[in-house]
């Protein structure tokens, strides 16, 4: 108790009794009226200043007097601002990007030291631009892709669905649009990401020292903000590629007050399946979908809304009756509004709508065939203040509440022209969460941002409370007794505590020293004992029996820029992470459509540990980073592996990955990536059995992922041409981009299996199967107006 006490009197201290007055605004891209992210204003000679959130809006408060502003974001001209500050001011600047010249413009000098600066850590933000020119598969812009080629982050390879970060499993990431969760982040098996690049704003990975703001997640944030819409004038994205086309349209509805954005993509490969040799492919449908649409409305100098959404579709069939066939989507829908108190305060209230989609189906389900759909559904309302305390204390304080309805599938099948239907029971569940936090500069070395989380979770009827019996580890469990709850009725609480702790120590201009801690719990699971996570996955909320996820991580590194005007950023960053509650399974478990799944769930502790290096150039003509991450991730469960760590199927020891882009000249510009990992864990038979002469593989001492695959590596390669404006219409711009994936023609290893060879029954053999066998080359068009 005394250190909640504490940890109140500690906000309540902050306030400094002084004249004081605070200048605030936004700032915006002169060309859209877009809000910038991150821009920061500060004053100059001093080591008082402030970033701008993630609307664009700042608040800075200094004492009575003059001062000179500098304004400043990566990509845009500087400013300076005059002001003599005898009141409240309210100041919104519109910034050129830094190859515009504006006469009252005037560029300065000043470094951009957001990564120094900054108390955050673990954290790292791509440019939009950046992404469109990193090398893709088909050469398609792709922000999951461009993600993983951050250090600590990793996946298990092509056709994996979501990414690892720190050594966490796929459902541990909370990834976002515009607030809103996304619970599969792929299209195609992960080879594209449900994000249109020509819809995103700002892209942000938070991989520790999580602010007390976010919750429900153990390992990371993804944080993807939608564009507003260009509210100056009609503008269009587009372009065509080698699997699919897009389409943007963005416009002020009311010029410099309201503006929309739309933007679709539609893949093509079933277009051709008609003229196809095979008749069995002519009916097949292969392709995906999406669509993002988001609207905003300036009320009032002190009132904004917007409204925002997204949904797509990715559909599989073999298209005979007699085929199988499967899909799988994504529908959000976020409501937001913005309302300024006060020069200091800052409110938004957002409500979110989120849904998961997936079923498969096999055969006429009229005559002879099953169909199998299953769904997960959440409701959001997140109330939210920042508090400009003074130049010193930014206070945030809010609170999220969410609704969750879990409907694990209903099978529908038919034998001989009678149907028959099973469904597994919904499961439904709240949880809540209420956070303060403050971000607070001690002095010119020190800064230090704390918080803490509350979380409520519980688990609520109509359902079934299942208690087991306890056996022997990794045997299911038999069932003791079963207690009916109804509608709405408690059927298991969980509460916790979350702290969140960061410092800095600025050792100088151009470097610093950070440290961080935060506690993390999350409480749905993500139900998948293959080699990745597919999109058939089923989600699955914590029970009696089933217990939230607990992450504990601490990190430490060092930040330092270097060379003219700190064209080199790099830093090395530590870290361990302690996790609670994982969620194994018993060999041979039934994961769809049971309702005493719990039965086969086994439960057990994680760790996690490692070191990142990342330098990246920033400036220049020739641009890009290297990263390399080297890690461990493990587990202990009772029942698996003889109650010894073993590593988890995503654990990769070496991560490199290396990115460059070259503007050749005005129009032609290069880029090429390189990526190498570690091969992942799997399990391989250390025995064999013979059945009436046929061999089986068999493991006789119940080890957990004894042998790794081969490592995977692969080289990218791409250019663009951008073509001359013409004069007759300068706003035109097209360009055409070429692209070699996988040059080097590496055959990467997604697993390794055993099976009998077909020619010989006594013979066992490993087959080593790849998603993609040869170099992929693409070509697409892209233009804007």
């Amino acid at each position: 108790m005394r250190y909640y006490i504490s940890f109140l009197f500690l906000f309540l201290s902050l306030t400094v009794f002084a004249q004081k007055y605070s200048v605030s605004g936004y700032l915006k891209d002169a060309s859209t009226g877009e809000g910038l992210v991150g821009a920061t204003v500060s004053v100059k000679g001093t080591s008082n200043g402030v970033s701008t959130n993630v609307y664009g809006f700042y608040s800075l408060t200094l004492d009575k007097g003059k001062y000179t502003l500098l304004i400043n974001y990566i990509g845009f001209a500087s400013q300076e601002k005059q002001i003599d500050l005898n009141a409240n001011t309210t100041i919104t600047l519109d910034l050129a990007e830094s190859n515009v010249e504006l006469k009252e413009v005037v560029v300065s000098s000043e470094r951009e030291d957001a990564n120094v600066k900054s108390i955050q850590m673990s954290v790292n933000k791509i440019d939009i631009k950046d992404i469109k020119k990193i090398p893709q598969f088909l050469g398609e812009a792709d922000v999951i892709k461009s993600v993983q080629l951050l250090p600590g982050v990793s996946t298990v390879g092509e056709g994996a669905s979501g990414f690892n970060v720190r050594g966490g499993a796929a459902d541990q990431n909370l990834i976002l649009l515009d607030e809103a969760p996304v619970f599969n982040s792929s299209h195609v098996f992960g080879f594209f990401s449900v994000f249109n690049p020509d819809a995103v704003k700002d892209v942000k990975l938070i991989k520790g020292g999580i602010p007390a703001q976010y919750g429900g997640r153990a390992s990371s944030i993804l944080d993807v903000r939608m564009k507003e819409g260009n509210n100056k004038r009609v503008a269009v994205n587009g372009g065509v590629g080698t699997l699919f086309s897009r389409l943007s349209i963005e416009a002020p509805i009311i010029k410099d007050k309201a503006s929309f954005i739309v933007a679709g993509r539609r893949s093509y490969f079933d277009v051709f399946f008609p003229f196809a040799k095979n008749e069995a492919v002519q009916d097949a449908k292969v392709y995906f979908y999406d669509l993002t649409a988001k609207v905003n409305y300036t009320i009032s100098d002190k009132d904004r809304v917007f409204l925002s959404s997204y949904f797509g579709q990715d559909v599989f069939s073999q298209g005979t009756k007699d085929g199988f066939g499967f899909d799988y989507g994504n529908a959000t829908a976020t409501a937001r509004w913005n309302h300024i108190f006060s020069s200091k305060v800052f409110s938004n209230i957002t409500a979110v709508y989120s849904k998961y989609n997936y079923g498969l189906g096999v055969g006429d389900i009229e005559k002879d065939g099953f169909e199998w759909k299953s769904n997960i559904i959440n409701y959001t309302l997140k109330p939210e203040l920042i508090y400009y305390l003074n130049s010193k204390n930014t206070v945030t304080f809010g609170g999220q509440f969410t609704y969750y309805n879990f409907v694990p599938g209903t099978l529908k099948f038919a034998s001989a022209g009678a149907t028959s239907t099973i469904t597994a029971k919904d499961k439904f569940a709240n949880e809540n969460g209420v956070y303060l936090a403050n971000e607070q500069t001690l002095n010119q070395k020190w800064s230090v941002q704390y918080g803490l989380r509350y979380s409520l979770y519980n688990y609520l009827g109509k359902g079934t409370q299942y208690n087991f019996n306890d056996t022997i580890p990794g045997l299911r469990k038999a069932l003791l007794s079963e207690k009916e709850f109804g509608d709405n009725k408690l059927m298991q609480q969980y509460g916790f505590f979350e702290p969140r702790f960061a410092i800095k120590y600025e050792v100088n201009e151009s470097s610093s020293v950070k440290a961080s801690y935060n506690r993390m719990s999350q409480y749905i699971h993500l139900i998948s004992n293959t080699a990745a996570n597919t999109p058939l996955d089923v989600w699955n909320p914590t029970t009696n029996n089933i217990k939230p996820q607990l992450v504990d991580q601490g990190a430490m590194g060092i930040f330092k820029n270097f060379g003219k005007s700190n064209m080199y950023e790099s830093s090395v960053e530590v870290f361990y992470k302690y996790m609670q509650n994982q969620i194994d399974y018993i060999d041979g478990a039934n994961l769809l459509l049971n309702d005493l799944l719990e039965a086969e769930l086994l439960n057990g502790i994680g760790r996690a540990y490692g070191a990142e290096f990342y330098l990246k150039k920033a400036k220049g003509l020739f641009t890009g980073w290297i990263s390399y991450t080297a890690s461990r991730s493990e587990r202990k469960v009772n029942g698996i592996n003889e109650g010894n760590w073993y590593a988890t199927r995503f654990d990769k020891l070496h991560n490199v990955s290396v990115v460059a882009m070259y503007d050749i000249t005005d129009q032609l510009s290069a880029s090429a990536n390189f990526v190498y990992g570690s091969g992942t864990p799997t399990t391989f038979p250390t025995n064999r059995v013979e059945i009436q002469g046929y061999i089986i593989p068999y493991n006789t001492d119940n080890t957990r992922n004894n042998y790794r695959i081969p490592a995977y590596h692969r080289l990218d390669l791409a250019a663009t041409y951008t073509f001359k404006k013409k004069k007759v219409d300068q706003n035109f711009e097209h360009s055409l981009v070429v692209s070699v994936y996988n040059v080097y023609n590496r055959r990467n290893p997604f697993s390794v299996y055993f099976r009998t060879n077909p020619a010989n029954p006594q013979q066992t053999e490993a087959v080593r199967f790849a998603v993609l066998g040869s170099f992929v080359p693409a070509v697409a068009y892209n233009f804007k107006f």
